[in-house]
């Protein structure tokens, strides 16, 4: 598909590497046998002999850790939801983002890979393209659209430097733990409702995928080049839920909860959160993102001439079939 060629004089930085797309990155990588290292709060289950700690926040852990690079992939992010204090988001994705560039300069590094969000686009009514516009719901997202803007910069400085950003979707697969795999295993426990009709339409990507356009995207020459990532076909919720039942083997029943309801349960879960410190599965701004359309463009992905290894249904049912295939057998 094709992937950069080895080299010897070339080594791969992953930040963040050690986790959920990281991993399938250095993968990749390893196969094609491409010098990497992993630079993460916490070592690669799958690559420690290749893992050091690094924090994108301490100058002097990623300065040791680059040197000797050509390219930094940066997947290091605060993202969940329910980060507190908020300051955090500032700290690893903004200030990373600062401090990652300056390394680079002072480590002659030419090429960045900073993998960004689909949350820089917010709720649009229509599907987003990489031009925008820009409105992002949550901190996170806020973060993130200035953490591009400092690599910009960083690019901006010498023509001969190269800057890819990737604007994911949400991402599932085999191993996460975030929103999909939760919808998912709610569905096949039984306890799933739908909130509303559920005809909102939900760009998706499978793990797998986006790793592999990460790679290829790394023969990309100079300059700053922006994709959005998504998996086609786009789905609508209620169709999505109906595609896992299936997988299940189990028939399309669907049971439904008025949107106003369930947003007054997130509401009322997040100021159990707060006064408690608990954390919850289900918040209000996880219910708003479930019942909003949140569909990408991802046509320049597709003009780079990339194919992905799997469509988005395959990677669906690889990912039931390792996470819930007890589930299904016991039914």
């Amino acid at each position: 598909m094709g992937y950069p060629e080895a080299s010897s004089d070339e080594r791969i930085s992953i930040l963040g590497g050690a986790g959920f797309i990281g991993t399938r990155l250095a993968a990749l990588l390893n196969q094609k046998g491409i010098p990497f290292r992993i630079g993460d709060l916490r070592t690669s289950d799958t690559f420690s002999d290749l893992s050091a700690k690094c924090d994108v926040r301490d100058l002097d852990s990623l300065r040791s850790h680059v040197a000797g690079s050509s390219v930094i992939v940066n997947f290091a992010a605060e993202h969940r939801d329910d980060v507190r204090p908020l300051s955090r988001y500032v700290e690893t994705n903004v200030q990373g983002a600062v401090k990652v560039c300056a390394v680079a300069r002072t480590e002659n590094v030419r090429k960045i890979v900073f993998t960004s969000s689909a949350a820089v686009y917010g709720f649009t009514p229509t599907p987003a393209k990489e031009d925008g516009p820009f409105r992002p719901f949550n901190p996170y997202g806020e973060t993130k659209l200035q953490a591009e803007g400092v690599y910009r910069g960083w690019a901006d400085e010498d023509p001969s430097r190269t800057l890819i950003i990737v604007r994911p979707t949400v991402i599932f697969g085999e191993g996460n733990r975030g929103n999909v795999y939760n919808l998912l295993r709610q569905i096949a426990s039984r306890r799933f409702l739908m909130v509303g009709r559920g005809d909102n339409f939900k760009s998706m990507a499978y793990v797998e995928n986006v790793a592999a356009f990460i790679a290829y995207s790394l023969s990309l020459g100079p300059g700053i080049h922006v994709f959005n990532y998504a998996d086609l076909p786009d789905m609508t919720t209620r169709e999505l839920a109906n595609h896992v039942l299936k997988c299940l083997g189990r028939p399309s029943k669907l049971r439904s909860l008025p949107r106003p309801i369930a947003m007054s349960a997130g509401h009322l879960l997040d100021l159990v959160a707060r006064i408690s410190g608990r954390r919850f599965p289900i918040s209000a701004i996880r219910i708003q993102k479930f019942c909003e359309n949140t569909q990408l463009r991802a046509d320049r992905v597709l003009r780079t001439g990339f194919v992905p290894p799997y469509s988005l249904l395959q990677g669906l049912e690889r990912t039931i079939r390792s996470e819930f295939s007890s589930t299904t057998k016991n039914d």
